[in-house]
């Protein structure tokens, strides 16, 4: 992998459920894998792929998919999430390089259908 093409800094996130110490009910919220700073985040290269209309649930809505490319680790799952630039990413999948496996990761995601 080319580091050159990870010009891009992401925040992946994934979801959690915790006890509110409160009022002692559920609490889901999204919390980031990366500790955040202005400048922080982990290099990604962005691809858009395609865009389309579709109808679902009676209401027109757009899907956007893109292709996002990170270096390999190990807690990225399909149940994460990616923030880039104020827009939510949800990961569809968690693609392996294809010659060893162990050097980065394809996500291919979509955004704008739902937020988690």
């Amino acid at each position: 992998m080319q580091s050159g093409k990870l010009r891009h800094r992401v925040i992946p996130q994934k979801f959690v459920t915790g006890q509110d110490p409160e009022t002692g009910g559920t609490v889901k919220n999204w919390v980031n894998l990366v500790q955040t700073t202005p400048d922080n985040g982990i290099w990604a290269e962005i691809s858009p792929l395609s865009a389309r209309e579709f109808i679902a649930a009676q209401s027109t809505q757009n899907e956007i998919t893109t292709r996002i490319t990170i270096r390999r680790r190990d807690d990225i799952t399909p149940q994460c999430r990616i923030l880039f630039r104020g827009k939510i990413y949800n990961i569809e999948g968690v693609l392996p390089d294809p010659d060893s496996g162990l050097e980065y990761l394809t996500l291919p995601c979509s955004e704008g259908v739902n937020d988690g």
